[in-house]
């Protein structure tokens, strides 16, 4: 072979491996509790994922590569959350990862990230301090598209207090970071009016049994109760208080729409209200398009999705970073990073419209106006009136 086919042969071969190189897949992690109590939210925020990332490759993929989901069950559990972070980051190298349900789970995880110049967008878990949990570094690698329990704890509180007048509010919160972060949420926000709780209850996650803290709630003259933990316990509370005979309010945070508490509750949790993101009503077409997706793709019983929040904050997940890597027009970190800051583009999302959502010092793209009041009637989650 004479120098010069030696040379084109050379040549056509690094061709062919920077082109490789170019359609290598885009990998993104998916962390979630997807077996468990959990599991409404971390299956539906993950399926939320998916259909964004089937949209997203079925029109050309980003940065002229295809997005390819990297999944993995955390169980809702520190130590495997820990163990998945690793995995995502050292072996499968990925560009970011989306999801964490569980506000622990989030804590103990998200600083491999950190180290690691990694984003990871959290678009459930809602404890306050999940983005500022590196606010003292230079540079902060944690997002969120959920509705904190700073917005949530004081929209529960103005509900109970200021628009429905009770004056005595007993919290039963389960002994988890989040809810136990989210009852020193309430009580800040219980504060701010110059009120305390006449009881605060906690409970253990699995339990089947609240008489003893909802009489002590009782016995203290409460007059609604307001809750932080998750589907299975919830319902626990709601039917402890009708085995009881004793009809107050339930208000709590937004994990009062889960389908297991909705569903293990039946008649009990009628009335119930917590905030949302988002309600499944096809109230705008964007709306009705990703519902019909979601019901098409997944078939959930009753065409109910399991978590509607979680489904809609997983699915505007990866459309936020999507419109970061875009426009940083690279997979390093510290570029989509900067990008989320800064974000050019107004992302149509289905629970909102999203312009400049981050910057550099705040890391939380809802706010309280974006976030209503739901209201739990036979069996489904509407807009409470």
């Amino acid at each position: 072979m004479n120098f010069k086919l030696k040379m084109l042969v050379a040549g056509m071969a690094l061709g062919f491996s920077a082109s490789s190189m170019a359609a290598d897949p885009i990998k993104i992690g998916v962390a979630g509790p997807f077996t468990g109590g959990s599991a409404p939210m971390g299956v539906s925020m993950r399926d939320g994922v998916k259909l964004a990332v089937a949209e997203i490759n079925a029109k050309g993929g980003l940065l002229g590569r295809q997005i390819q989901l990297v999944e993995r069950d955390d169980e809702a559990k520190n130590e495997r959350g820990v163990q998945i972070a690793q995995e995502l980051i050292n072996k499968e190298k990925v560009t970011a990862t989306v999801g964490y349900i569980n506000t622990g789970v989030a804590l103990a995880s998200q600083r491999f990230y950190q180290e690691a110049k990694i984003p990871v967008m959290n678009n459930v878990a809602t404890g306050s301090i999940v983005t500022r949990q590196f606010a003292d570094q230079p540079e902060n690698y944690i997002f969120r598209n959920s509705a904190n329990d700073t917005i949530q704890s004081h929209m529960i509180v103005q509900e109970a207090v200021d628009h429905r007048k009770f004056k005595k509010v007993a919290i039963l919160a389960d002994s988890t970071n989040y809810g136990q972060l989210g009852r020193e949420d309430l009580e800040k926000a219980l504060a701010l009016k110059k009120m305390s709780a006449v009881a605060i209850e906690k409970y253990n996650l699995k339990d089947v049994d609240m008489t003893a803290q909802l009489l002590k709630a009782k016995q203290a003259g409460a007059e609604v109760v307001l809750t932080y933990g998750i589907g299975p316990e919830l319902a626990q509370i709601a039917n402890g208080m009708e085995k009881l005979g004793w009809k107050v309010p339930l208000i709590g945070s937004w994990t009062l729409s889960m389908a297991n508490f909705i569903d293990n509750a039946g008649k009990n949790g009628n009335g119930t209200r917590m905030p949302q993101t988002f309600i499944q009503d096809p109230n705008t077409p964007k709306r009705k398009a990703f519902i019909d997706a979601y019901v098409k793709a997944y078939h959930p019983p009753g065409d109910r999705m399991p978590s509607p929040v979680s489904a809609a904050q997983g699915y505007d997940s990866i459309y936020l970073l999507a419109a970061a890597i875009k426009q940083a027009g690279s997979t390093d970190g510290p570029k989509i990073k900067a990008a989320l800051e800064n974000l050019n583009e107004k992302i149509d999302g289905v629970v909102t419209t999203y312009n400049k959502p981050f910057s550099k010092d705040n890391h939380e793209a809802i706010t309280a106006d974006i976030t209503v009041f739901g209201e739990v009637k036979d069996g489904k989650v509407v807009l409470a009136k």
